[in-house]
């Protein structure tokens, strides 16, 4: 018995299904956790001392590679101070005001403590604004474990096959509407129902929680002036996208200006960590300023600033990495795409810079629906292959392939032969 196996074997009696979050968990490919002690740059090493190639990336926030030493550097320093205060401090308003230059679409932004928290509280602010209940949300988008929003959420739900989730009352997911990702008449047809009642699109600008599923032209352009003609908010959601397509997200990349926007733990340099903000006029009705209520104790922890102070800033004054990553995300998938389509097979390789996904499924990717057509079965063939190979992806068909600046062509290069080597 590996020390992984023993670990998962004395996990399973201590935590539901042996792990503190189900996309850790390799029940859909037919294994066992690697509980994973350090990583470094590219690399993660398992508690049997073994290597992998990561490309999960801590789910994504790692976009300089593992244990970068500025990074670590400024951890170390705040933790010399404390960990935690409970009141306010000067990194916090560093930070703020950092991504209120960088985003621009942002004026304020209030810090919390996750990707869930930040979406949470941006569909109450924009509730609050508009005075409106009803939210659009896309089948396959996956924007966190609250209750209104575990609605055909995708990611770890597709692989689990739960559409939704026990435990959420009926009337917790009353006022949310599901629409087809890439389908401006589905987003539509609400409109024309009850528009008026519509208080915001919540949105993946490019869904990375179906296997990542970028925008067709048009689709994100569309939403935004939907929301303009009916006086609905545009919510992005770039916990996925934000500062990893371009130092201004999704929408800096795609040249759409959302009203809210959230972030997760990129913004943390992978520590604990969320925000969400947006206009000035919107993000004044966020107590103690307005009546919309949002506290906690841990946001803006000081040693999570620290992370993501310093991750932001080496992005913000390394412009030429962005190139780099994108470039290097646009060889490694199209190499990929070469392989399974010498190999003779329909698969379907989908890529957005530096995170993309390998489709088991002949039919082109472009919605919830396409995307559950893949083969899981073959994929967890082939996941496990890659495991044996020194390769650690994501153990389900849905997620996301993540790229960081420590992934060299070299690296990259040897990824690709293992895939030969099972394809072909």
């Amino acid at each position: 018995m590996t020390n992984s196996e023993y670990l998962f074997k004395e996990a399973v009696k201590v935590i539901p299904g042996g792990v503190n979050s189900p996309v850790r968990a390799f029940g859909s490919i037919g294994s066992t956790p690697r509980f994973i002690k350090r990583a470094e740059g590219a690399f993660i090493y398992d508690e049997d001392d073994n290597q992998y190639i990561d490309y999960i990336g801590s789910w994504g926030p790692m976009i300089l590679g593992h244990n970068q030493k500025d990074v670590l550097e400024a951890v170390t320093e705040a933790c010399k101070h404390g960990l935690s205060y409970g009141a306010a401090t000067e990194v916090e308003v560093e930070m703020a005001k950092l991504v209120c230059e960088l985003v621009p679409s942002i004026e304020m932004v209030r810090m919390v403590n996750s990707g869930t928290e930040a979406v949470m509280s941006a569909i109450r602010t924009a509730r609050g604004y508009t005075r409106r209940d009803k939210i659009i949300k896309f089948t396959g988008c996956y924007h966190g474990h609250s209750d209104g929003l575990l609605v055909k959420a995708g990611s770890g739900v597709m692989t689990a096959g739960v559409p939704d989730s026990l435990g959420v009352p009926k009337g917790c997911t009353q006022d949310t509407l599901s629409a087809i990702y890439n389908n401006l008449d589905s987003v539509k047809e609400h409109f024309n129902r009850c528009g008026e009642e519509i208080a915001a699109i919540i949105v993946e600008p490019v869904a990375a929680n179906m296997g990542v599923v970028p925008p067709e032209p048009g689709f994100l352009g569309g939403l935004r002036s939907i929301c303009d003609e009916y006086g609905a908010l545009l919510i992005f959601d770039e916990v996925i996208t934000g500062f990893r397509l371009g130092i201004d997200g999704a929408q800096g990349y795609y040249g759409i200006k959302p009203d809210l926007t959230t972030f997760g733990k990129i913004i943390g340099g992978g520590m604990p960590v969320g925000a969400y903000g947006g206009r000035k006029e919107i993000m004044e009705v966020v107590a103690p300023l307005g009546g919309v209520y949002q506290a906690g104790t841990l946001s803006g922890n000081p040693i999570a600033m620290a992370a993501g102070l310093t991750q932001l800033t080496i992005l913000k004054e390394n412009p030429e990495f962005y190139k780099k990553l994108n470039d290097n995300g646009e060889w490694f998938f199209e190499e990929i795409r070469k392989i399974v389509s010498d190999a003779g097979l329909p698969y379907q390789v989908n890529h957005v810079g530096s995170i993309g996904s390998l489709f088991f499924t002949k039919e082109k990717v472009k919605d919830y629906d396409s995307a559950k057509t893949s083969d899981t079965k073959a994929f967890a063939d082939y996941c496990n292959y890659m495991l044996k190979e020194g390769i650690y992806l994501a153990p389900a068909q849905f997620e996301a392939i993540f790229l960081s600046m420590a992934h060299s062509r070299e690296i990259l290069e040897q990824t690709l032969e293992v895939m030969k080597k099972y394809f072909l």
